[in-house]
Protein backbone atom coordinates (compact mmCIF):
# COMPACT_ATOMS: atom_id res chain seq x y z
CA UNK A 1 0.00 0.00 0.00
CA UNK A 2 1.31 3.44 -0.77
CA UNK A 3 1.39 5.56 2.41
CA UNK A 4 2.17 9.03 -0.08
CA UNK A 5 4.96 9.81 1.96
CA UNK A 6 6.10 13.83 2.63
CA UNK A 7 9.48 14.62 1.84
CA UNK A 8 10.44 14.63 5.76
CA UNK A 9 9.15 11.38 5.96
CA UNK A 10 10.80 9.68 3.00
CA UNK A 11 13.83 11.34 5.11
CA UNK A 12 13.18 9.88 7.76
CA UNK A 13 13.01 6.13 6.39
CA UNK A 14 15.81 6.71 4.43
CA UNK A 15 18.18 7.72 8.22
CA UNK A 16 16.34 4.17 9.12
CA UNK A 17 17.21 2.06 6.05
CA UNK A 18 20.99 3.76 6.50
CA UNK A 19 21.03 2.68 10.31
CA UNK A 20 19.90 -0.75 9.76
CA UNK A 21 22.15 -1.49 6.82
CA UNK A 22 24.58 -0.97 9.34
CA UNK A 23 23.51 -2.15 12.42
CA UNK A 24 21.81 -5.45 12.25
CA UNK A 25 24.59 -7.97 11.29
CA UNK A 26 24.03 -11.05 9.51
CA UNK A 27 23.27 -12.98 12.24
CA UNK A 28 20.62 -10.35 14.14
CA UNK A 29 19.05 -10.78 10.35
CA UNK A 30 18.82 -14.40 10.31
CA UNK A 31 17.50 -14.66 14.80
CA UNK A 32 14.72 -12.69 13.53
CA UNK A 33 13.51 -14.22 10.31
CA UNK A 34 14.21 -17.60 12.65
CA UNK A 35 12.03 -16.57 15.58
CA UNK A 36 8.72 -17.97 15.42
CA UNK A 37 7.62 -17.15 19.07
CA UNK A 38 6.10 -13.95 19.85
CA UNK A 39 9.64 -12.30 21.00
CA UNK A 40 13.09 -13.17 19.14
CA UNK A 41 15.35 -15.33 22.19
CA UNK A 42 15.87 -13.35 25.34
CA UNK A 43 19.82 -12.92 24.17
CA UNK A 44 19.06 -11.68 20.57
CA UNK A 45 16.61 -9.04 21.78
CA UNK A 46 18.30 -7.80 24.36
CA UNK A 47 21.36 -7.49 22.23
CA UNK A 48 19.24 -5.41 19.84
CA UNK A 49 17.75 -3.14 22.55
CA UNK A 50 21.08 -2.16 23.53
CA UNK A 51 22.04 -1.17 19.96
CA UNK A 52 19.10 0.68 19.68
CA UNK A 53 19.75 2.30 22.78
CA UNK A 54 23.30 3.75 21.78
CA UNK A 55 21.43 4.73 18.46
CA UNK A 56 18.90 7.16 20.92
CA UNK A 57 15.41 4.73 19.76
CA UNK A 58 14.99 1.91 22.17
CA UNK A 59 12.00 3.62 23.44
CA UNK A 60 10.95 6.01 20.67
CA UNK A 61 7.56 6.25 22.00
CA UNK A 62 8.47 7.30 25.18
CA UNK A 63 8.27 10.63 26.77
CA UNK A 64 11.26 12.80 25.01
CA UNK A 65 12.47 13.81 28.76
CA UNK A 66 12.87 10.05 29.45
CA UNK A 67 14.36 8.98 26.25
CA UNK A 68 11.65 8.89 23.56
CA UNK A 69 12.52 10.50 20.39
CA UNK A 70 9.16 13.00 20.07
CA UNK A 71 8.48 11.44 16.21
CA UNK A 72 5.48 12.02 14.82
CA UNK A 73 2.63 8.95 15.16
CA UNK A 74 3.16 8.62 10.71
CA UNK A 75 7.37 8.36 11.86
CA UNK A 76 6.81 5.23 14.39
CA UNK A 77 4.55 3.41 11.91
CA UNK A 78 7.76 3.75 9.17
CA UNK A 79 10.12 2.86 11.74
CA UNK A 80 7.74 -0.18 12.66
CA UNK A 81 7.27 -1.19 8.95
CA UNK A 82 10.99 -0.47 8.26
CA UNK A 83 12.10 -2.64 11.09
CA UNK A 84 10.02 -5.71 10.37
CA UNK A 85 11.13 -5.34 6.49
CA UNK A 86 14.49 -5.89 7.58
CA UNK A 87 13.60 -8.51 9.60
CA UNK A 88 14.99 -6.67 12.72
CA UNK A 89 15.04 -9.39 16.29
CA UNK A 90 11.66 -8.66 17.80
CA UNK A 91 11.83 -7.12 21.49
CA UNK A 92 9.95 -8.00 24.42
CA UNK A 93 7.75 -5.51 25.63
CA UNK A 94 7.19 -5.83 28.48
CA UNK A 95 9.74 -3.82 30.14
CA UNK A 96 9.40 -0.60 27.29
CA UNK A 97 5.81 -0.84 26.37
CA UNK A 98 4.08 -2.33 29.50
CA UNK A 99 5.23 -1.64 32.70
CA UNK A 100 7.02 1.63 31.43
CA UNK A 101 3.88 3.53 31.10
CA UNK A 102 2.67 2.16 34.12
CA UNK A 103 5.46 3.73 36.23
CA UNK A 104 5.41 6.76 34.14
CA UNK A 105 1.78 7.42 35.11
CA UNK A 106 1.55 6.18 38.46
CA UNK A 107 5.23 5.70 39.97
CA UNK A 108 7.03 7.98 42.02
CA UNK A 109 9.41 9.65 41.24
CA UNK A 110 11.89 7.49 42.87
CA UNK A 111 10.82 4.68 41.18
CA UNK A 112 10.73 6.49 38.10
CA UNK A 113 14.14 7.52 38.27
CA UNK A 114 15.61 4.10 39.54
CA UNK A 115 13.64 1.93 36.80
CA UNK A 116 13.09 3.81 33.59
CA UNK A 117 16.62 4.68 32.63
CA UNK A 118 17.20 1.38 32.82
CA UNK A 119 14.73 -0.09 30.98
CA UNK A 120 16.10 2.28 28.36
CA UNK A 121 19.47 0.92 28.65
CA UNK A 122 19.00 -2.20 28.44
CA UNK A 123 19.81 -3.24 32.03
CA UNK A 124 16.76 -4.97 33.48
CA UNK A 125 14.14 -7.05 31.62
CA UNK A 126 11.06 -7.65 33.01
CA UNK A 127 8.18 -10.14 33.44
CA UNK A 128 4.53 -9.43 33.77
CA UNK A 129 2.35 -11.43 36.60
CA UNK A 130 -0.91 -11.00 35.96
CA UNK A 131 -2.67 -14.56 34.60
CA UNK A 132 -3.15 -17.11 36.99
CA UNK A 133 -4.44 -20.88 37.18
CA UNK A 134 -8.15 -19.87 37.38
CA UNK A 135 -7.96 -16.15 36.28
CA UNK A 136 -6.81 -15.07 32.42
CA UNK A 137 -9.36 -12.92 30.64
CA UNK A 138 -11.35 -12.33 34.53
CA UNK A 139 -7.97 -10.98 36.42
CA UNK A 140 -10.81 -9.86 38.96
CA UNK A 141 -10.40 -13.19 40.29
CA UNK A 142 -7.03 -13.41 40.87
CA UNK A 143 -5.80 -15.20 44.08
CA UNK A 144 -2.41 -14.46 44.91
CA UNK A 145 -2.11 -12.36 48.05
CA UNK A 146 0.11 -9.51 49.40
CA UNK A 147 -0.48 -9.11 52.85
CA UNK A 148 1.61 -6.36 54.45
CA UNK A 149 4.34 -7.13 57.47
CA UNK A 150 5.94 -4.10 58.98
CA UNK A 151 7.77 -2.24 56.35
CA UNK A 152 6.99 -5.12 53.71
CA UNK A 153 4.14 -7.23 51.57
CA UNK A 154 4.57 -11.02 52.21
CA UNK A 155 3.50 -12.62 49.11
CA UNK A 156 1.91 -16.31 48.34
CA UNK A 157 0.37 -17.83 45.14
CA UNK A 158 1.36 -18.35 41.80
CA UNK A 159 1.36 -16.30 38.14
CA UNK A 160 1.21 -18.29 34.89
CA UNK A 161 1.80 -17.54 31.19
CA UNK A 162 4.92 -15.35 32.19
CA UNK A 163 6.50 -14.63 29.31
CA UNK A 164 10.43 -14.96 29.75
CA UNK A 165 10.61 -15.15 33.94
CA UNK A 166 13.97 -17.30 33.11
CA UNK A 167 15.57 -14.05 32.11
CA UNK A 168 13.71 -11.47 33.94
CA UNK A 169 15.08 -9.57 36.40
CA UNK A 170 12.12 -7.51 37.49
CA UNK A 171 8.56 -8.33 37.61
CA UNK A 172 4.94 -6.60 37.86
CA UNK A 173 2.44 -8.36 39.84
CA UNK A 174 -1.29 -7.71 40.02
CA UNK A 175 -1.94 -9.05 43.95
CA UNK A 176 -4.75 -9.34 45.87
CA UNK A 177 -4.59 -6.85 49.17
CA UNK A 178 -7.95 -6.81 50.42
CA UNK A 179 -11.21 -9.17 50.22
CA UNK A 180 -13.14 -6.62 51.16
CA UNK A 181 -15.79 -5.19 48.55
CA UNK A 182 -16.17 -6.17 44.76
CA UNK A 183 -13.23 -7.89 44.09
CA UNK A 184 -11.38 -5.30 41.64
CA UNK A 185 -11.26 -2.66 44.31
CA UNK A 186 -8.83 -5.38 46.30
CA UNK A 187 -6.16 -5.24 43.24
CA UNK A 188 -2.50 -3.83 43.94
CA UNK A 189 0.53 -3.79 41.69
CA UNK A 190 3.83 -4.27 42.86
CA UNK A 191 7.03 -4.07 40.79
CA UNK A 192 10.11 -6.46 42.62
CA UNK A 193 13.21 -7.76 42.34
CA UNK A 194 13.89 -11.92 40.46
CA UNK A 195 15.01 -13.76 42.12
CA UNK A 196 13.92 -13.70 45.87
CA UNK A 197 13.49 -15.78 48.50
CA UNK A 198 10.44 -17.65 48.20
CA UNK A 199 10.60 -17.60 44.36
CA UNK A 200 10.11 -21.11 42.22
CA UNK A 201 10.17 -20.37 38.70
CA UNK A 202 8.94 -23.44 36.64
CA UNK A 203 9.36 -23.84 32.94
CA UNK A 204 6.16 -24.26 30.51
CA UNK A 205 7.22 -25.61 27.51
CA UNK A 206 4.80 -25.23 25.01
CA UNK A 207 3.35 -27.41 22.15
CA UNK A 208 6.08 -26.03 19.59
CA UNK A 209 8.50 -27.55 21.76
CA UNK A 210 9.67 -23.57 22.92
CA UNK A 211 10.34 -22.41 26.71
CA UNK A 212 9.16 -19.09 26.26
CA UNK A 213 6.57 -19.40 29.39
CA UNK A 214 6.51 -20.32 32.98
CA UNK A 215 4.53 -20.53 35.91
CA UNK A 216 6.32 -18.69 39.21
CA UNK A 217 5.40 -19.80 42.64
CA UNK A 218 5.02 -17.08 45.39
CA UNK A 219 6.07 -18.37 49.34
CA UNK A 220 5.76 -16.28 51.62
CA UNK A 221 7.93 -13.76 49.25
CA UNK A 222 9.30 -10.78 51.07
CA UNK A 223 9.01 -7.22 49.01
CA UNK A 224 9.14 -3.84 50.36
CA UNK A 225 6.24 -1.49 50.90
CA UNK A 226 7.91 0.80 48.05
CA UNK A 227 7.48 -1.80 45.49
CA UNK A 228 3.69 -0.21 45.76
CA UNK A 229 3.40 1.54 42.46
CA UNK A 230 -0.07 3.70 42.21
CA UNK A 231 -2.42 3.50 45.64
CA UNK A 232 -3.43 0.12 47.72
CA UNK A 233 -6.59 -1.87 46.51
CA UNK A 234 -6.55 0.77 43.66
CA UNK A 235 -4.64 -1.63 41.02
CA UNK A 236 -7.59 -2.14 38.67
CA UNK A 237 -7.02 1.19 37.50
CA UNK A 238 -3.41 0.49 36.79
CA UNK A 239 -4.09 -2.98 35.01
CA UNK A 240 -6.28 -1.50 32.70
CA UNK A 241 -3.94 1.26 31.81
CA UNK A 242 -1.36 -1.06 31.56
CA UNK A 243 -3.67 -3.32 29.30
CA UNK A 244 -4.45 -0.31 26.63
CA UNK A 245 -1.06 0.08 26.17
CA UNK A 246 -0.19 -3.51 25.63
CA UNK A 247 -2.69 -3.54 23.01
CA UNK A 248 -1.82 -0.05 21.14
CA UNK A 249 0.75 -1.16 18.49
CA UNK A 250 0.24 -1.51 14.79
CA UNK A 251 -0.04 -4.63 13.05
CA UNK A 252 0.21 -4.54 9.67
CA UNK A 253 4.38 -4.09 9.19
CA UNK A 254 4.46 -7.18 11.07
CA UNK A 255 1.90 -8.81 8.70
CA UNK A 256 3.42 -7.58 5.76
CA UNK A 257 6.65 -8.83 6.35
CA UNK A 258 5.16 -12.24 6.87
CA UNK A 259 3.54 -12.28 3.49
CA UNK A 260 6.95 -10.89 1.62
CA UNK A 261 8.34 -14.26 3.14
CA UNK A 262 5.74 -16.32 2.57
CA UNK A 263 5.56 -15.32 -1.32
CA UNK A 264 9.18 -16.03 -1.74
CA UNK A 265 8.79 -19.48 -0.17
CA UNK A 266 5.70 -19.83 -2.38
CA UNK A 267 7.31 -18.91 -6.02
CA UNK A 268 10.53 -21.71 -4.53
CA UNK A 269 8.25 -24.25 -3.46
CA UNK A 270 5.40 -24.66 -6.94
CA UNK A 271 8.98 -24.51 -8.85
CA UNK A 272 10.27 -27.20 -7.54
CA UNK A 273 6.75 -29.32 -7.65
CA UNK A 274 6.62 -28.30 -11.14
CA UNK A 275 3.21 -28.67 -13.48
CA UNK A 276 1.65 -30.93 -11.64
CA UNK A 277 0.71 -28.48 -9.00
CA UNK A 278 0.02 -25.81 -11.31
CA UNK A 279 -3.88 -25.72 -9.92
CA UNK A 280 -2.85 -25.80 -6.64
CA UNK A 281 -0.34 -22.83 -6.86
CA UNK A 282 -3.70 -20.95 -8.44
CA UNK A 283 -5.79 -22.00 -5.33
CA UNK A 284 -2.76 -20.34 -3.17
CA UNK A 285 -2.41 -17.15 -5.17
CA UNK A 286 -5.65 -16.78 -4.52
CA UNK A 287 -6.03 -17.20 -0.79
CA UNK A 288 -2.87 -14.81 -0.24
CA UNK A 289 -4.08 -12.69 -2.38
CA UNK A 290 -7.51 -12.30 -0.32
CA UNK A 291 -5.36 -12.28 2.41
CA UNK A 292 -3.43 -9.17 1.01
CA UNK A 293 -6.32 -7.50 0.89
CA UNK A 294 -6.87 -7.89 4.74
CA UNK A 295 -3.63 -6.25 5.44
CA UNK A 296 -4.55 -4.22 3.15
CA UNK A 297 -7.45 -3.09 5.13
CA UNK A 298 -5.84 -2.86 8.21
CA UNK A 299 -2.94 -1.01 7.15
CA UNK A 300 -5.45 1.76 6.12
CA UNK A 301 -7.21 1.55 9.45
CA UNK A 302 -4.38 2.02 11.29
CA UNK A 303 -3.11 4.70 9.06
CA UNK A 304 -6.48 6.64 9.55
CA UNK A 305 -5.90 6.22 13.33
CA UNK A 306 -2.19 7.72 13.01
CA UNK A 307 -3.83 10.79 11.11
CA UNK A 308 -6.25 11.16 13.88
CA UNK A 309 -3.84 11.12 16.55
CA UNK A 310 -1.72 13.56 15.05
CA UNK A 311 -4.83 16.18 15.42
CA UNK A 312 -5.31 14.53 18.94
CA UNK A 313 -7.98 12.27 18.87
CA UNK A 314 -8.56 9.24 19.67
CA UNK A 315 -11.18 6.29 18.98
CA UNK A 316 -10.78 3.52 22.22
CA UNK A 317 -12.03 0.50 19.55
CA UNK A 318 -9.33 0.63 17.56
CA UNK A 319 -6.91 -0.83 19.30
CA UNK A 320 -9.43 -3.70 20.30
CA UNK A 321 -10.32 -3.86 16.37
CA UNK A 322 -6.85 -4.09 15.44
CA UNK A 323 -5.97 -6.93 18.02
CA UNK A 324 -8.60 -8.88 16.36
CA UNK A 325 -7.94 -8.98 13.01
CA UNK A 326 -4.19 -8.49 13.25
CA UNK A 327 -4.11 -11.06 15.61
CA UNK A 328 -6.29 -13.21 12.96
CA UNK A 329 -4.63 -12.79 9.70
CA UNK A 330 -1.22 -13.55 11.27
CA UNK A 331 -2.75 -17.06 12.34
CA UNK A 332 -3.96 -17.56 8.89
CA UNK A 333 -0.37 -16.60 7.49
CA UNK A 334 0.95 -19.53 9.30
CA UNK A 335 -1.43 -22.04 8.30
CA UNK A 336 -1.05 -20.90 5.19
CA UNK A 337 2.72 -21.83 6.22
CA UNK A 338 2.09 -24.83 7.25
CA UNK A 339 0.14 -25.88 4.35
CA UNK A 340 2.81 -24.98 1.93
CA UNK A 341 5.18 -26.98 4.29
CA UNK A 342 3.33 -29.70 3.78
CA UNK A 343 4.99 -32.87 5.38
CA UNK A 344 8.19 -31.57 5.94
CA UNK A 345 6.22 -29.83 8.75
CA UNK A 346 5.83 -32.49 10.69
CA UNK A 347 9.16 -33.31 12.08
CA UNK A 348 11.49 -30.74 13.93
CA UNK A 349 14.38 -30.93 11.68
CA UNK A 350 18.08 -29.86 12.63
CA UNK A 351 19.09 -26.31 11.04
CA UNK A 352 21.52 -28.26 9.39
CA UNK A 353 19.56 -30.33 7.18
CA UNK A 354 18.46 -26.76 5.14
CA UNK A 355 22.01 -27.64 4.19
CA UNK A 356 22.58 -30.68 3.12
CA UNK A 357 19.62 -32.03 2.94
CA UNK A 358 18.77 -34.04 -0.50
CA UNK A 359 15.35 -33.21 -0.33
CA UNK A 360 16.12 -29.26 -0.72
CA UNK A 361 14.37 -28.66 2.67
CA UNK A 362 13.67 -25.12 2.87
CA UNK A 363 14.47 -23.26 6.02
CA UNK A 364 10.66 -22.04 6.32
CA UNK A 365 9.86 -25.28 6.27
CA UNK A 366 11.65 -25.76 9.51
CA UNK A 367 9.52 -23.28 10.96
CA UNK A 368 6.52 -23.64 9.55
CA UNK A 369 5.21 -25.89 12.41
CA UNK A 370 6.42 -23.73 15.11
CA UNK A 371 4.92 -20.57 14.16
CA UNK A 372 2.06 -22.30 13.57
CA UNK A 373 1.70 -23.55 17.15
CA UNK A 374 3.03 -20.47 18.60
CA UNK A 375 0.19 -18.17 16.86
CA UNK A 376 -2.24 -20.51 18.24
CA UNK A 377 -2.06 -17.67 21.53
CA UNK A 378 -2.12 -14.52 19.04
CA UNK A 379 -5.69 -14.79 19.57
CA UNK A 380 -5.56 -15.47 23.74
CA UNK A 381 -2.66 -12.95 24.85
CA UNK A 382 -3.66 -9.08 25.44
CA UNK A 383 -7.45 -10.34 26.15
CA UNK A 384 -9.10 -12.70 24.27
CA UNK A 385 -10.45 -11.95 20.71
CA UNK A 386 -13.91 -13.06 22.36
CA UNK A 387 -13.46 -10.42 24.98
CA UNK A 388 -12.13 -7.77 21.68
CA UNK A 389 -15.42 -7.86 20.02
CA UNK A 390 -17.33 -7.88 23.30
CA UNK A 391 -15.58 -4.52 24.03
CA UNK A 392 -15.94 -3.35 20.56
CA UNK A 393 -19.66 -4.13 20.61
CA UNK A 394 -20.46 -2.13 24.21
CA UNK A 395 -19.01 0.66 22.67
CA UNK A 396 -20.94 0.68 19.61
CA UNK A 397 -23.79 0.59 21.54
CA UNK A 398 -23.24 3.22 23.59
CA UNK A 399 -22.34 5.49 20.81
Amino acid sequence: MDMSLIASERAFRDEVRRFLDKALTPDLRLAGQRSSGIFSDFEVGIRWHRILAAQGWSVPHWPVAWGGTGWTPMQHFIFQRELMEADAPRVGSQSTRMVAPVLMKFGTPDQQNTWLPAIRRGDDYWAQGYSEPGAGSDLASLQCKAVRDGDSYVINGSKIWTTHAQWANKIFCLVRTSSAGKPQQGISFLCFDLPLPGVTIRPIISISGDHELNQVFFDDVRVPLTSLVGEEHQGWTVAKYLLSHERSHAWSPMLRARMRRLRGETQGAFVRAGASARADATDFALQLADLDCSIDALEAMELQGLREEAHGRHDPIRPSVGKVLGSEIRQRLTELGLELAAHFAAVRLPMEACESDPLAVSEASVFAMSAYLNDRAASIYAGTNEVQRNLIAAQLLKN
